[in-house]
């Protein structure tokens, strides 16, 4: 699943402010690396997150921009 940001938020967010669309990629660890592949069951939304959320300027972190996939 990937969790699109439909436009900035105003205060708390809400499942409405997002929007869930399902694809598939492809994974793969390198070859001869001891690297792992984890797999994400809950997306948590903490204070760093709902900053970058909103539309701010002057701030130490960019804003997410509305309608590309959050990463």
């Amino acid at each position: 699943m990937k969790v699109i940001l439909k436009n900035y938020v105003s205060g708390f967010p809400k499942e409405t402010d997002m929007h869930l669309t399902a694809g598939t990629i492809k994974l793969r660890v390198p070859d001869l690396s001891s690297g792992v592949l984890v797999k994400n069951l809950y997306l948590s939304c903490d204070p760093y997150m709902r900053t970058r959320m909103m539309k701010t300027e002057d701030h130490y972190v960019e804003s997410f921009t509305p309608g590309s996939v959050s990463e």
